[in-house]
């Protein structure tokens, strides 16, 4: 078996066992919450650190400014136009195969070509030191975790 045949095979084998483990959107976003507020709740608007939970259980609103954060806000995943499954599916793919085509990301995670090849430019940007990095690794560490058990 050729090395792209390979690849092939063992991105099918992650997005399979990826999909057992976290069978949908709301178990995404728990996880992401739990890691992004892991110290604590601190409101980015007033600096306050109590909060009851907002329009959803995974977000969270300050109870002194009542502005509200969800749990994809200032991250990679926020304003993503598809679901948060598919974004992890695709931050998954990337870092355990590099140097996978947007096209074969595409034919993986179901998404149209263009849309993979955005999300690819915006991870190599993440991983060129943004400050969302850390999230991101702690996320896909946690996967990975998940994932061998």
């Amino acid at each position: 078996m050729n090395e792209k045949a390979e690849k092939i095979k063992n991105a099918a084998i992650l997005i399979e066992k990826f999909t057992s483990v976290f069978p949908d959107e709301e178990h995404c976003l728990d996880l992401l919450a739990q890691l992004k507020w892991k110290e604590g709740f601190v409101c980015r608007h007033c600096g306050h650190t109590n909060w009851c939970h907002g329009k959803s259980v995974t977000s969270r609103r300050c109870t002194t400014c009542k502005r509200e954060e969800s749990a994809t806000a200032h991250t990679i995943f926020h304003h993503c136009r598809f679901s948060l499954k598919s974004a992890i599916e695709l931050s998954l793919l990337l870092c355990h195969i590099p140097d996978i085509s947007s096209y074969e990301l595409s034919r993986q995670v179901k998404l149209r070509h263009m849309t993979c090849y955005q999300f690819q430019k915006k991870m190599l940007i993440c991983q060129q030191g943004q400050p969302e990095n850390k999230l991101v690794n702690e996320l896909l560490s946690e996967v990975a975790v998940r994932l061998e058990n």
